[in-house]
């Protein structure tokens, strides 16, 4: 579970103890970046959801369900970062295995 974390946080290899601390006590804990991560999915998933479920709506359905479901997507996106934090999951998305996928999903959005 160790392992996890610290792959999950970006510090795979041991670092210096005087470095280790100052990204203990300016990061969130572990515990607050699950608690993020479950909110932040729960409430894009609902988005997509209710958006889903608001498109049969007359004359002003499809515009609510593509503000929903955008939201939707972009908050469980974001559920994401909580785990393993904005520099890193940007690297990870421009990978170059990545790449096509990532254009491909923004350009969707």
């Amino acid at each position: 579970m160790d392992k996890l974390k610290r792959v999950l946080s970006g510090r795979d290899a041991e670092e210096p103890s005087g470095l280790a601390e100052v990204i203990d006590a300016t990061s969130l804990g572990w515990g607050t970046r699950v608690k993020g991560f479950v909110a932040c999915f729960a409430i894009g998933c609902l988005c997509s959801l209710l958006g889903s479920c608001l498109l049969w709506v007359p004359k002003k359905g499809l515009l609510i369900f593509a503000v929903f479901y955008t939201l939707g997507n972009i908050a469980s996106i974001g559920s994401t970062l909580f785990l393993m934090g904005p520099m890193k999951q940007l690297k990870r998305m421009f990978e170059p295995t990545r790449l096509i996928a990532t254009i491909v999903m923004l350009v969707s959005i």
